[in-house]
């Protein structure tokens, strides 16, 4: 049940702060955070992330089902506390973005970084929660999982 709770707090803090977003913020404002760093704006992006393959909603659409769906599969079938947090923190950003795309066509994207004189693409709480659980996958797939394995090849052996 927590990880249903994990997925649905990820998409309700989605929706919240995009609602927030559009409600105070003109589309295409700036307002400072941290001066030469961190702006939130209000932006819609109808891509990928980095604004790549414009206009793919349905795409898009029929992408984020089938990886739900296989992502879902995983997390019921896994026994692992680790696996699940992070499928369902993917689950729940990919759930926010998909209702913006069903509802809208597009994204809106608000937090906006500069480095230096690179100004990384404008991004949203989805697609937060998506890096962080990728990221958590990712520790789990090359650090955990091994170990796991092969746990159960001594335990096969005794």
């Amino acid at each position: 049940m927590i990880w249903i709770a994990i997925i649905v707090a990820g998409l309700v803090i989605d929706q919240l702060t995009k609602y927030i977003i559009k409600s105070n913020v003109r589309y295409g404002d700036l307002i400072t955070v941290i001066n030469d760093f961190f702006y939130i704006t209000h932006h819609e992006n109808r891509g990928a992330a980095w604004g790549i393959f414009q206009d793919g909603r349905y795409f898009f659409i029929i992408l984020t089902i089938i990886l739900v769906a296989i992502l879902g599969y995983f997390l019921y079938k896994s026994q692992s506390k680790m696996l699940k947090t992070s499928l369902s923190i993917i689950i729940g950003g990919a759930a926010g973005n998909f209702v913006d795309r069903v509802r809208t066509g597009g994204v809106v994207d608000f937090l906006d970084f500069y480095i230096g004189d690179y100004h990384f693409p404008t991004f949203n709480a989805a697609d937060t929660f998506i890096v962080i659980g990728s990221i958590m996958l990712l520790i789990y797939m090359i650090f955990i999982y091994k170990e796991e394995e092969s746990k159960e090849k001594e335990d096969t052996e005794e």
